[in-house]
């Protein structure tokens, strides 16, 4: 499975963006996906995640309200949504997907694909 992850970019405080994760290859084996960010220094964090099977979501804190994860299953693809972005936001995201763990995980170690990252950078 390999994931390619879109849409990062420059905004303004308040402004939106949506990043999409297009998974190719074996993707009947991805169970999750979910997006991360990294900030400088930092261990990568856990922002949403979203099962392939159902509706089943979920955000860390500070994205609850302002962050929509989805996918569109005809076009094999996952969003981020990120709406009223904040300078504290900025952060490299990763897309990520499991095909080991059949439900939502909030942790970074279960998932066995990575995307390469994309910037995305909130000015105040």
């Amino acid at each position: 499975v390999q994931l390619q992850a879109f849409g990062g970019g420059l905004v303004q405080a308040g402004g939106s963006l949506t990043l999409s994760c297009a998974p190719s290859g074996r993707t009947f084996l991805i169970k999750t996906m979910g997006w991360f960010r990294q900030f400088p220094g930092k261990e990568r964090e856990f922002v949403a995640a979203i099962m392939m099977t159902g509706d089943s979501t979920a955000y860390t804190d500070s994205a609850k309200g302002r962050f929509t994860i989805s996918r569109d299953t005809a076009k094999n693809t996952m969003y981020l949504q990120m709406n009223s972005l904040k300078p504290e936001d900025t952060a490299i995201y990763y897309c990520a997907a499991t095909s080991l763990v059949h439900t939502i995980v909030q942790t970074a170690r279960p998932y066995d694909y990575w995307g390469q990252g994309t910037l995305v950078t909130v000015s105040s």
